[in-house]
This record gives structure tokens, sequence and C-alpha cells, in this order.
């Protein structure tokens, strides 16, 4: 699956993920660091991926 990480716009390419949390594992990011979006839409971290699908990977900080 193709993924687009922001706001650094990088492209990274992971075969092995089947859920948003597996995602993020392999990306070294935990689910409070980063919003999973795929067509427009939020994904939680127990929605299933496929190898096919192209998402976006937006990093957010917190402001507190």
């Amino acid at each position: 699956m193709q993924i687009l990480i922001e706001p650094e716009n990088q492209w990274a390419t992971i075969d092995k993920a089947t859920t948003v949390l597996n995602l993020l594992k392999e990306l070294e990011l935990r689910p409070n660091q980063a919003l999973v979006i795929r067509d427009g839409e939020l994904l939680t971290p127990d929605r299933k991926v496929g190898p096919q699908e192209n998402i976006t990977v937006r990093k957010i900080a917190s402001r507190g």
C-alpha cells in the first residue's frame, strides 16, 4: 500500500499491514500521534486496510 506521510509529504510503501494499528507500528507511530485517512474518512486503529489502498497518515502534535 502507498502511504503519504504529512506534513513531510513523503511517500512510503508498506506491504504487511492489515490494520491501522499495524500500519502505525510499521511507521513507528502511536495511535495518538497521527490521523489515518482513506478516501476522506478517518480510520480508527481497529479498521482493516488492504494492500492496494492509498492512505494518508497525518502526524499531529499537542499544543497544550
